[in-house]
């Protein structure tokens, strides 16, 4: 375990891009290690990820135990204009790598992929119109209950205020039960249940 008061919150740098992608894909599974249920697990953090250090690195922090990132929260101010910059300048760089699955999405991973293509409808316009930020939480185990998440997306939420954001949401599989009660205990709201309920969204006015 991970002592907390040796633990950093810091603004991401390009040389955190490994520990991001090896944080990402080890708590792919509802907070535990996905490895082994895809054949390529780095489309996880080609989704949740790599795209957010990209377009919008002053919104990633980690959390650094002094030889490198146990944790990450990577966010966007404004989820209607990522989504579109995703498209355009993200996209392109990764969509033969990981190829759009050719029918119905069947497994994990071309859910993944799919979504990869189809990044814009991880996006529900109602929600982004009250909430226009979003983000997304990574913490290995070593360094979970030890407040390194509240600290981390403090840290965001800092920032998403300097900009003047006033909101911010996220959504989650109701399959994480350990994360939808982190986001429950540090006070996020969780919003009504949407189409067919198969994503959570929790939110908070900055």
């Amino acid at each position: 375990m991970t002592a907390t008061s040796s633990v950093t919150i810091r603004p991401y740098r390009p040389d955190d891009l490994d520990a991001l992608r090896d944080i990402c894909v080890r708590t792919g599974l509802y907070g535990k290690d996905a490895t082994p249920h895809y054949r390529d697990p780095q489309v996880l953090p080609a989704v949740f990820a790599e795209p957010y250090a990209e377009l919008e690195p002053e919104l990633a922090f980690v959390a650094d135990n002094g030889e490198r990132a146990i944790g990450y929260v990577v966010g966007a101010a404004d989820s209607t204009a990522f989504f579109a910059a995703f498209r355009s300048r993200w996209l392109p760089r990764v969509a033969d790598r990981f190829p759009e699955p050719a029918g119905q999405p069947e497994g994990p991973e071309e859910v993944v992929r799919y979504l990869l293509h189809h990044a814009e409808t991880m996006l529900d316009p109602e929600i982004a119109a009250e909430y226009p930020a979003h983000l997304h939480i990574d913490l290995l185990p070593e360094g979970q209950r030890q407040g390194l998440g509240r600290r981390l997306i403090t840290t965001l939420f800092d920032a998403l205020r300097a900009r003047g954001v006033p909101g911010v949401h996220l959504g989650m599989s109701p399959a994480n039960t350990g994360a939808r009660l982190f986001y429950e205990r540090i006070g996020l709201t969780l919003l009504p249940r949407r189409g067919d309920g198969d994503v959570l969204h929790f939110a908070q006015r900055l």
